[in-house]
């Protein structure tokens, strides 16, 4: 019969060697493909200037920018732009 400590021991021993030896088989599939450049859901053209960089007229006239914290509005006072919901803030 098998104690409960040997059991134990046993179990350590190869929980510790699956995850090494399942990592090494997939690093090595992934090695040999290229990874595609992440996209931005904001951005899905690609184009070169970021989401937030992008600036959007509103129905009012007034120009603004999503931000990048939280995807609302920002909006422009002086040379900072502003957002409305979470304050986040950065100067042009």
């Amino acid at each position: 019969m098998i104690s409960r400590r040997s059991f134990l021991t046993g179990s350590l021993m190869f929980a510790a060697a699956v995850p090494v030896s399942g990592m090494q088989s997939s690093t090595d599939q992934n090695s040999s493909k290229k990874k595609p450049k992440p996209k931005d859901p904001l951005n899905p053209n690609g184009d070169e200037k970021s989401s937030h960089e992008k600036t959007f007229t509103d129905k009012e006239g007034n120009q603004y920018r999503i931000c990048p914290q939280c995807g609302y509005n920002m909006y422009k006072q002086g040379r900072m732009w502003v957002c409305d919901n979470c304050g986040y803030s950065y100067v042009e």
